[in-house]
């Protein structure tokens, strides 16, 4: 599933060719996907201008001069395609959901052949109160994102602390690469319980969590099935994992023989995998 990095790069990458372009034409070509389709937004799209292209956790946040925002999330499996005017005319196939063109010429896909992802509609003065971002904690790039608020959302809970970074409702965005990745910096324990964390272990964390998701936007996200950027382009961070994805292998910095050690393990928590390094994440 495209985590925080891969749909900020998406983000990005629709910046400039749509903020301050008209929707001229859209199309919906399907009722639902994981949640309904509202039945109007083909009309309500047509005409509209882009004003800006947003992200909150992996929803992707089209505010719309009509005073609405589009909001998409990719699932698993989805992506948003640009298509330049050159290219040959358009024709959906069976796992695009959602097309428009702007005035510019340029058109946007959305295409999701699991059927995970979502596609909404809502004022955008209402947002912070539909029930996609209601339960949502905080932003892991922003400032208010320390140590000390990590230290609080943590307080008292017994899960362990990898599933506790995935828990949205304590930060969003960090998912299961990421989590893995941002552990092993901090040489924390996937299994640690969240709770006892001391207080400068979860500075650590807190700044490493913002290390690994930067330089993970940087690279244009990690590509391991279906994730493209809007350009089409694959992400580059997978060739840059530490330890996730590399049972058996080697740390970064690594002395010892992964023949005799073990090397990089791979556990199972919360139905997902978990890669770390027994000796340095205490």
């Amino acid at each position: 599933m495209p985590e925080l990095p891969e749909v900020e790069t998406v983000v990005r990458g629709l910046r400039q060719p749509l903020c301050g372009h008209e929707i001229v034409a859209a199309k919906v070509f399907s009722k639902k996907v994981r949640t309904p389709v509202p039945p109007a937004l083909g009309r309500l799209l047509s005409g509209a201008t882009v004003l800006e292209v947003a992200r909150r956790a992996k929803y992707i946040l089209i505010h719309l001069g009509t005073g609405n925002t589009l909001i998409i999330h990719l699932g698993m499996t989805g992506s948003l395609q640009l298509r330049s005017p050159d290219m040959e005319p358009f024709r959906p196939g069976r796992h695009d959901h959602l097309w428009f063109r702007l005035g510019s010429g340029t058109e946007i896909v959305f295409s999701d052949p699991r059927r995970f992802g979502v596609i909404d509609l809502a004022p955008t003065a209402e947002l912070q109160n539909r029930s996609h971002f209601v339960h949502l904690g905080p932003e892991p790039l922003e400032r208010s994102f320390t140590g000390t608020a990590l230290t609080q959302r943590l307080k008292g809970r017994k899960t362990a602390i990898k599933l506790a970074l995935m828990n949205q409702e304590i930060v969003v965005g960090v998912g299961n690469i990421y989590a893995s990745e941002a552990l092993f910096k901090a040489g924390i324990s996937p299994l640690r319980e969240a709770g006892k964390l001391r207080a400068s272990e979860a500075e650590t964390l807190c700044g490493t969590v913002k290390t690994v998701l930067r330089a993970s936007i940087r690279a244009g996200g990690s590509t391991l099935r279906d994730y493209r950027q809007a350009s089409g382009e694959l992400g580059f961070f997978q060739n840059r994992f530490a330890v996730y994805d590399r049972e058996g292998q080697g740390c970064p910095g690594c002395t010892c023989k992964p023949e005799k050690t073990g090397g990089i393990m791979r556990i199972t928590q919360g139905g997902r995998s978990t890669f770390y390094c027994p000796r340095k994440q205490k």
